[in-house]
């Protein structure tokens, strides 16, 4: 049987250490392979490498949607609605700041869906969300 497809992301961080207590700690990945330049992070079998990069992250700005200013770039992964509101309660016990606080979208709609963005210490932008129905996920 082939293997599920998955991605490989690599993010720019500016200290390791933090980006261990956030991806490790924080968000609970389990870490993989490392070397004092980068670490290897299981994002619910995608591979997410943080590569030590002078400067972190840098913004391409933010674009305008359902009247919040959403960070470009972003990534983040699709949750099953439990498991989203366990990580925004994580996420708050942590002291994690908001970009977009957890909120709503589309109630009632097939589309309807819970959504949040945050920064990791280095400034990338992370967005978490999950559908009523994730049948829906890629409906018109």
């Amino acid at each position: 049987m082939p293997a599920r497809p998955a991605f490989h992301l690599a993010v720019p961080v500016d200290d390791l250490d933090a980006a261990r207590r956030f991806y490790g700690d924080v968000l609970g990945l389990t870490e993989g392979r490392s070397s004092d330049h980068w670490v290897d992070w299981d994002l619910m079998g995608h591979q997410l490498v943080t590569h030590l990069a002078p400067g972190g992250a840098v913004s391409a700005g933010d674009s305008e949607v359902d009247g919040h200013a959403v960070p470009v770039p972003h990534f983040g992964l699709l949750l099953e609605t439990e498991a989203f509101h366990d990580l925004a309660g994580r996420l708050r016990a942590a002291e994690v700041a908001f970009v977009i606080e957890p909120y709503r979208r589309f109630e009632g709609e097939a589309a309807e869906q819970w959504t949040m963005f945050l920064h990791d210490p280095a400034g990338n932008a992370l967005e978490f969300k999950a559908f009523r129905d994730p049948s829906q996920v890629f409906a018109r």
